[in-house]
């Protein structure tokens, strides 16, 4: 499913999702300050607060797709122990072995690997292609597969950094919008109407702290997974070079 598709499906299920909830299901649970504190502080948010949990859900939605992903590019076995079996394997010289073992892995670093060893033994038997030349189709063949799972590793973490920067944006008009009610009941002649003038300030301050929960969630994973992104592609690429150097070793024999 393209990225675009994704997003827009989440965005949809989200609003509906977080107006069901605020519309529906929230006024059955708030039966007021003293006995749903929560519910009720919830809810008295006004129209902001729906929007606030569509980018909440969809926030939450991208971590735990996030989480799968970079699960399943790792493969089924350790990086470390993968890593270790296939460069002894191609240090051995049993290229299709390294191939099968990549099969066995799969995931993001399995096929990177995969294509720089199948590209190796389609050349190995060409006596017309020197050394340098069998190694640097080796090469493209890696660079070419690593540019082809980068983005699916990367893949959300725009999403991510947007719903960010959203979050802290609604956090404004959240609160600018109650203060704006709670500026208006003082307005009035006489004395100032204390019920609105408290409904205004609580609906900013639950905006306020709707909105920098989600801006907190969305930075601090936005952070970790571009860590992990980086991490993970360091050790493709450290897995790939080590690869070539042992081929180089193995031609200058």
């Amino acid at each position: 499913m393209k990225q675009g598709t994704f997003t827009i499906i989440v965005l949809v299920i989200a609003l509906i999702l977080a107006n069901i909830f605020f519309y529906g299901i929230l006024p059955s649970m708030d039966q007021g300050a003293e006995k749903t504190p929560i519910a009720h502080q919830v809810r008295s948010g006004g129209i902001v607060v729906p929007f606030l949990i569509t980018i909440t859900l969809m926030l939450l939605t991208f971590i735990v797709e996030r989480i799968i992903t970079l699960a399943k590019a790792k493969g089924t076995a350790p990086l470390s122990s993968f890593f270790s079996n296939f460069t002894k394997a191609v240090r051995e010289g049993k290229y299709a072995e390294a191939a099968q073992l990549c099969d066995k892995q799969r995931g993001s670093a399995a096929a990177v690997l995969k294509a720089g060893a199948e590209q190796y033994l389609r050349t190995a038997t060409d006596k017309s292609m020197g050394t340098e030349k069998r190694l640097a189709e080796t090469q493209r063949a890696i660079n070419e597969a690593r540019l082809l799972e980068v983005p699916f590793l990367e893949r959300n973490l725009i999403a991510l950094s947007t719903i960010a920067s959203i979050a802290t944006m609604a956090v404004l008009l959240g609160t600018t919008v109650g203060m704006i009610r709670a500026f208006a009941a003082m307005a009035t002649q006489g004395a100032p109407n204390a019920a609105e003038l408290a409904r205004g300030i609580s609906e900013a301050l639950v905006n306020t702290a709707l909105g920098l929960f989600a801006a907190i969630c969305g930075i601090v994973a936005y952070n970790f997974f571009v860590n992990k992104v980086d991490q993970f592609n360091y050790s493709i690429d450290e897995a790939a070079y080590l690869m070539v150097e042992i081929l180089k070793e193995k031609e200058a024999a």
